[in-house]
């Protein structure tokens, strides 16, 4: 059975794509069955996990215009693989306007190959549109990335109303996987502060492990690659690593939960 999570927040800048390429390789390194989704206009998790779409991508699964299974590529990364995204995603949404039950478009395209995979991950867009409205009507579940700076908190109850509205009249098992601090920065009382009162906002949503800033993050995009292949020993790629272990734990214990009330 496979866990699908959304990334998403809709501001820009957050460690959103940096996530869901340098999550979803960390997981794989674990040996899960691995997918990321970019549904993304941008396609940036496309190009830093170094594909660069030429065939069929999400944009035609979710038209309905050829199978899930064609629009899925491998990666570098064993046990890693990517549905990607090219410029023709920019019109999606205009286009899906006319389409009857639009909201369900990814949610179905994906049903044939979720169940190859442990963990799916969709990079959303820096919006609340049509796009993130798919990815939350086919998740299980969203991490939300929430960046260590001013500002931290804004926008984030209109994130959080729409996941509720998601959650009432589409997709009623879609939960908070977690919160995720990225680009903290141990110098700066600042990133104290913005952890603090993120904690105190979101409680034990927010994930024991933190996203610090680190160059090497920003780095490996340009060479394709997510940071635990450009460099494995450094800080953002332990980082990740960690993340990795803690989501795959916490999914362990809320299958061993499911289990012991069945």
């Amino acid at each position: 059975m496979s866990k699908i999570i959304a990334i998403t927040n809709q501001k820009g800048g957050v460690g959103k794509t940096s996530t869901a390429i340098n999550l979803s390789a960390s997981i794989a390194t674990f040996e899960k069955d691995t997918l990321i989704i970019d549904i993304d206009p941008q396609a940036n998790s496309s190009s830093g996990i170094g594909v660069i779409a030429e065939n069929n991508t999400v944009y035609e699964a979710m038209l309905g215009l050829a199978p899930a299974e064609s629009c899925i590529e491998k990666t570098h990364v064993p046990f890693l693989d990517i549905m990607p995204a090219n410029i023709n995603l920019v019109g999606a949404e205009v286009e899906f306007v006319n389409i009857p039950n639009r909201e369900n478009k990814l949610r179905d395209a994906i049903e044939s190959v979720k169940n190859n995979y442990d963990f799916i991950f969709i990079d959303c867009p820096p919006s609340l549109g049509l796009l993130t409205l798919n990815a939350l009507t086919a998740a299980d579940s969203v991490i939300i990335p929430v960046q260590c700076e001013y500002f931290a908190l804004e926008g984030l109850g209109q994130l959080l109303n729409t996941v509720n509205l998601v959650k009432k009249n589409l997709n009623p098992k879609l939960l908070i996987e977690g919160v995720l601090l990225t680009m903290y920065d141990s110098r700066l009382n600042l990133s104290r502060q913005v952890v603090e009162e993120v904690k105190k906002y979101f409680g034990n949503k927010v994930f024991n492990s933190i996203i610090h800033r680190n160059v090497r993050i920003s780095e490996a995009p340009s060479y394709s690659k997510p940071v635990i292949l450009y460099d494995a020993l450094s800080r953002g790629a332990r980082d990740y690593m960690a993340l990795a272990e803690e989501i795959i734990k916490n999914n362990e214990i809320g299958e061993g939960e499911n289990n012991d009330e069945s």
